[in-house]
């Protein structure tokens, strides 16, 4: 059953409920987000499921859509960047607890409480997934339109004049 997003919930009770909260948020309401976007224009789609696993690992599957307005940093032009997130995150209340992982599985330290800010948790996601330099996989390569190599003058070899003092002595 999907559910409208809280602000914060009990990640904890989430978990014995097995909630599944899925629905929509705008680019424009991650600060974290924004300065590596080239503007705000946009939404994601996300959902969050929590529940247990078969060997009581307590979880959240994140999973996120988005297409993120980025600045090729070949040709300085805005493009939309594809995102697809799919991620479980092992519920954990103590670092010691993130060497029994199952492989694949990144930790989520929480505290005793469990509180959980589920917009923040989908803007990490994103965040992650934004490229370090983010280039449009259409940009035309600036080599492309570059001017040929200029052909330089040939200059003289200061030593030619040295080789040819050489051979007058001889």
């Amino acid at each position: 059953m999907s559910a409208p997003l809280p602000p914060v919930l009990d990640a904890w009770r989430m978990v014995a409920a097995k909630r599944l909260f899925e629905g929509r948020l705008p680019l424009s309401g991650m600060p974290r987000l924004l300065p590596a976007l080239a503007d705000a224009e946009g939404d994601c789609r996300f959902g969050l499921e929590f529940g247990v696993d078969a060997m009581g690992m307590r979880y959240v599957e994140v999973r996120v859509e988005a297409k993120l307005p980025l600045v090729c940093q070949r040709s300085l032009e805005r493009f939309m960047y594809p995102v697809r997130v799919s991620q479980r995150l092992g519920l954990i209340t103590d670092e010691s607890q993130e060497a029994a992982l199952p492989e694949g599985v990144e930790p989520l330290l929480l505290d005793a409480s469990g509180e959980l800010d589920p917009a923040g948790l989908v803007e990490d996601e994103l965040i992650l997934a934004v490229p370090v330099v983010p280039i449009d996989p259409d940009a035309k390569d600036v080599m492309a339109t570059w001017p040929a190599d200029l052909e330089e003058e040939e200059k003289p070899n200061p030593f030619a004049a040295l080789a040819a003092l050489k051979e007058q002595k001889k």
